[in-house]
């Protein structure tokens, strides 16, 4: 789950974290009300979207007068913000944070993900502030230094210390520096995030460290025990088809191409989405119904994939495992008459109770197409996709 900008600061001061002053707006009236209460003569208006690359975008802005934000306000509220996160359809601004102008010294990165690999959290941090870390990545990957934190240890003080020695703070902002990084660090541990950004932190002209920007994402499975950041959840957001997924336990992504897949199986699905590209066709999404799927789940399913406009035909491939065969084509058979299915259907399923799936999908009486393997499958439905040419 991702949150915005101005909700991650939010919790980063609650562990000492310092950022500038900022107010979320969602009107021009609210942003300039807020440059007004901040003071000064530096505002910076920025946009609040779950995606990278806002300034590039157009989406942040510095002002210096009141005229200028209202004007810059009114520009953002509203527009199709298009970065190199949200594709090229973009994103609709609907949220604003004004924020005080900072003096700025010097900008640094830091990152903290969880690494599968070691089983640790990996601090990362950089001399590169400002800049996308994959391109830093690509381009000077020598300017990037991590630290893997043990949980059950915690962050070093000293290693932290070192840590911002190495990105290029001055001696006398370096305790400051280590009071940032273990401040993100037990916030991390604390929400149950998955990914926390600080990019740029930068060091200010009278010695301050401040967290200039801030992300955070968090793992979906712990929200039953963060009711908090539950409540952060910006639904505006958000796919409307994988909201509506989520209330039926269905693990469902869009994606950009016109064959509709319902899987059960994580493992499955993918190899399902890499035989339909395999034979020419684009997956129109990930759809995994789970070993306990329902006739209402997959009716559910497949009214989800039926609201994109773009589907052509639908792909089910099942294993029958925990979940027996015949379960799911009873689902199937509910569900295409439910939604008066008027796409191709293309059916290949293994496993329990394989024949007596097969024998219910036969005399349905619906035009399902049935396959025995998948890579017939996914040929089946590419051809159908394409209008049977």
């Amino acid at each position: 789950m991702k949150i915005h900008e101005y909700q991650a600061k939010e919790i980063l001061r609650a562990y000492g974290v310092k950022t500038p002053k900022g107010v979320p707006c969602f009107s021009v009236e609210e942003a300039e009300e807020a440059a007004r209460k901040l003071g000064g003569n530096v505002w910076v208006v920025k946009a609040q979207i779950h995606a990278g690359g806002r300034g590039k975008g157009g989406g942040v802005k510095v002002v210096k007068s009141f005229d200028e934000v209202k004007a810059v306000s009114s520009n953002i509220l509203g527009m199709q913000l298009v970065t190199h996160q949200t594709g090229s359809a973009g994103q609709l601004v609907k949220r604003l944070m004004v924020e005080e102008g900072a003096a700025i010294e010097k900008e640094l990165y830091v990152g903290m993900v969880v690494d599968r690999s070691t089983q640790t959290i990996c601090l990362m941090a950089s001399s590169e502030g400002g800049m996308d870390i994959e391109e830093v990545a690509a381009s000077t990957p020598e300017k990037i230094h991590k630290i893997f934190i043990d949980p059950k240890q915690g962050l070093d003080r000293i290693a932290s210390i070192q840590l911002n020695e190495k990105i290029g703070l001055p001696q006398q902002a370096l305790e400051k520096g280590a009071d940032l990084f273990e401040g993100l660090y037990q916030a991390f541990v604390d929400t149950d995030a998955s990914l926390a950004e600080i990019n740029p932190m930068i060091l200010t002209v009278d010695g301050d460290i401040l967290a200039l920007d801030a992300k955070m994402n968090f793992d979906t499975n712990a929200l039953f025990r963060q009711p908090k950041i539950l409540d952060m959840r910006d639904f505006d957001e958000e796919d409307p088809a994988e909201i509506e997924a989520s209330k039926f336990d269905l693990s469902y992504i869009s994606l950009d191409g016109d064959i509709g897949c319902l899987v059960n199986g994580a493992g499955l699905a993918m190899a399902t989405m890499d035989v339909i590209k395999l034979f020419g066709g684009e997956p129109a999404n990930f759809l995994d119904v789970g070993g306990g799927a329902t006739t209402e789940k997959v009716t559910e399913a497949f009214k989800i994939m039926l609201s994109n406009p773009n589907l052509k035909a639908i792909l089910v491939n099942i294993f029958g495992g925990i979940m027996r065969c015949d379960v799911i084509a009873t689902g199937v058979v509910e569900a295409a008459k439910q939604v008066d299915l008027t796409v191709p259907l293309v059916v290949r399923m293994k496993g329990t109770n394989e024949d007596l799936g097969k024998q219910i999908l036969r005399e349905s009486g619906l035009p399902i197409i049935s396959s025995d393997t998948m890579a017939d499958a996914a040929q089946q439905v590419v051809e159908a996709a394409r209008g049977g040419q």
